[in-house]
């Protein structure tokens, strides 16, 4: 330590070249960290990039569809009526209704809601915040939802008592939908289908039988984003046509690759200039001190004690300038994060990295510095002690 301060001229100058080299990747490495972070983030965060839907209806049994929800790619399944049967008017009074809301079919951990919820009993309805709005209701408040059929030429209206128990966020779901548990939906195709309903308040129709349950479609999410075009591909194979936001998540994934060709290309670069900096500053240094390290070994220092004096101060410079570097980096990440939350279309976005990564860059730039600083010890190493006695 003595001598480094002794030659701090030649220490601060290999010290900045690490500095130098240090601190951008760090921030390059932040910047590329925090884009991805956040476009992952982004797309985790919005359900509907998980959401693979059904385009054309078909017949799908609740076998099928429990075999369905077993597939670890599947994040999240439940079967859907006929999309005629999915529709009913929500009442809290004259003024206050919405005609042909929407009603979606929900279960415990259904994606779309992110809430606990959405495991629904019985008598129990989730609106969309637009509906909420419209009916002027809130969480523990009542609703009735009114269901039209015609039987034998004649108009009937069935109705059904309902209770508030969650409201979405607006981001959640832009359109009127009230989501009930799946067999209050089939029960009101049932009623479509002219089947006897008592708790829908007629006591018309035919009496209601056991009869095998069909789904024309399936509400379907899939585990992760990296779980969508293989679920896709699954449905293909069965020609079922389906839709998904698969071209969004290819290309979050492509700017990511991207992003990681270009850092690597620029830490490759700058990394092959660094060691070749400081093995020639090392080198130069060494034979500088020559006469220095061969007293050394005329006063008993042996190779390895030569060799770790070399590696140690290597290790002590490396260790500074990444401190130094460590510095400069959280200043200029936070003068990157002030200017980036100042612009509307980059307001997000952020330059950051984790603690595991300063770790990792410490140790790498620990392994480097002992790289290095071995060719400088092999070449310490070869001084003889007698080089100190021809210079007298």
């Amino acid at each position: 330590m003595y001598d480094l301060w002794h030659d701090r001229k030649v220490s601060f100058c290999i010290a900045a070249s690490l500095v130098a080299v240090i601190a951008p990747l760090l921030l390059l490495f932040g910047l590329k960290h925090g884009v991805v972070n956040q476009l992952q983030e982004d797309l985790l965060s919005d359900p509907r990039n998980l959401e693979v839907k059904m385009l054309a209806s078909g017949a799908y049994t609740a076998e099928w569809i429990e075999q369905l929800q077993q597939m670890p790619e599947v994040g999240f399944a439940i079967g859907q009526t006929r999309s005629l049967n999915t529709q009913a008017d929500l009442v809290v009074d004259k003024r206050h209704f919405v005609e042909n809301a929407e009603v979606i079919p929900t279960a415990a951990h259904d994606p779309l809601l992110n809430t606990a919820m959405s495991d629904l009993s019985e008598g129990q309805v989730i609106l969309s915040y637009s509906a909420a709005q419209r009916l002027k209701v809130q969480v523990g408040d009542s609703l009735r939802m009114r269901v039209l059929r015609k039987l034998n030429q004649i108009n009937e209206r069935g109705e059904l008592q309902l209770q508030v128990v969650a409201v979405l966020d607006a981001a959640r779901f832009p359109r009127p939908a009230a989501f009930v548990n799946l067999p209050l939906l089939i029960a009101l195709e049932a009623f479509r289908d002219g089947f006897k309903l008592p708790e829908l308040g007629l006591a018309t129709g035919v009496e209601r039988h056991e009869r095998p349950i069909s789904f024309s479609k399936v509400r379907l999410y899939a585990s992760s984003v990296d779980d969508v075009a293989p679920l896709t591909d699954w449905l293909a194979e069965r020609h079922i046509e389906s839709g998904s936001r698969l071209a969004e998540i290819e290309s979050v994934k492509a700017i990511n690759q991207v992003l990681t060709l270009i850092f690597l290309v620029i830490a490759i670069t700058a990394l092959v200039g660094c060691i070749a900096s400081l093995i020639g500053a090392f080198l130069a240094n060494i034979d500088r001190k020559r006469k220095d390290l061969a007293v050394l070994r005329l006063l008993g220092f042996t190779h390895l004690g030569v060799g770790l004096y070399v590696v140690i101060q290597a290790l002590l410079i490396t260790l500074l300038a990444y401190i130094a570097g460590l510095g400069l980096y959280f200043v200029a990440s936070e003068l990157f994060n002030q200017l980036l939350v100042g612009h509307q279309s980059t307001s997000e976005f952020s330059c950051q990295i984790t603690l595991v990564h300063a770790v990792i860059a410490l140790l790498f730039s620990m392994f480097v510095a002992v790289l290095v600083s071995c060719i400088g010890a092999l070449r310490a190493i070869a001084i003889e002690p007698a080089e100190s006695l021809r210079e007298l």
